[in-house]
């Protein structure tokens, strides 16, 4: 028989998964950085999610970051969300909705993704400013 891990010592297999999806989600993150069609924030958040599970000291350490740090902390002391981000997502969905209105020839399919956009849109808008 095993004996299980001490508690808050999660297993080696499970760290490792955990710092894996921390990495990928970093390293798309820094992709968005570069393409401004590539998101960076929910990237960001993933990987501080992971790295929280993974490695309490990388998510630190990511929270520390000079450039991303405030908008973490940010997010994770008021849910805030900086109101140049805020105009940046609502007009890049706008701009989505319209390529998709312009492009498909199904209504449903445009009506759909403009649903999902509008609530996406009416969730950043409604958090506080940072």
């Amino acid at each position: 028989m095993t004996t299980p891990p001490p508690p808050g010592n999660p297993p080696r297999r499970r760290t490792m998964i955990y710092r894996g999806i921390g990495l990928i989600a970093l390293g798309l993150a820094a992709i968005g950085v570069v393409l401004p069609v590539m998101p960076t924030t929910i990237f960001l958040l993933i990987a501080l999610w992971a790295f929280a599970r993974g490695s309490p000291e990388w998510a630190e350490r990511l929270r520390q970051n000079p450039t991303f740090g405030p908008y973490i902390r940010d997010w994770e002391e008021r849910g805030a969300i900086p109101r140049r981000a805020k105009l940046l997502a609502v007009t890049m969905m706008t701009l989505s909705w319209v390529i998709v209105a312009v492009t498909t020839h199904n209504g449903w399919i445009a009506a759909g993704v403009g649903v999902v956009l509008a609530c996406v849109a009416a969730y950043v808008v409604s958090r506080p400013a940072a």
